[in-house]
């Protein structure tokens, strides 16, 4: 499994956009073969402070996703969003287990 998680600063005059930009790409991300998760979220504390979840079945999986039409779209919308550079880490598990 694949995990990518960060943060991204978004611009505040610019959050209803990015709140919008970030729901468009995460449901049609979600509808991706190998996608098991994506997911945006708010800092409690900061609401100009974007968290990114994503899970992926394999590395093919997210290839694919990187070329898919509707993340081209979303980078092309992003840089008019964004408050700063993004936090991005990506991760290669070798298991999951509940706790």
């Amino acid at each position: 499994m694949i995990v990518i998680a960060g943060t991204v600063r978004i611009m505040p005059e610019r959050r209803d956009d990015a709140v919008r930009a970030a729901l468009e790409m995460s449901e049609a991300t979600r509808a991706e073969a190998g996608c098991l998760g994506y997911r945006f979220f708010a800092d409690l504390a900061d609401s100009a402070l974007f968290f990114v979840f994503e899970e992926w079945e394999s590395e093919e999986a997210l290839a694919r996703h990187f070329q898919s039409e509707h993340m081209k779209v979303f980078q092309r919308r992003i840089p008019d969003l964004v408050g700063g550079p993004a936090a991005i880490k990506r991760y290669a598990i070798a298991s999951v287990a509940p706790m």
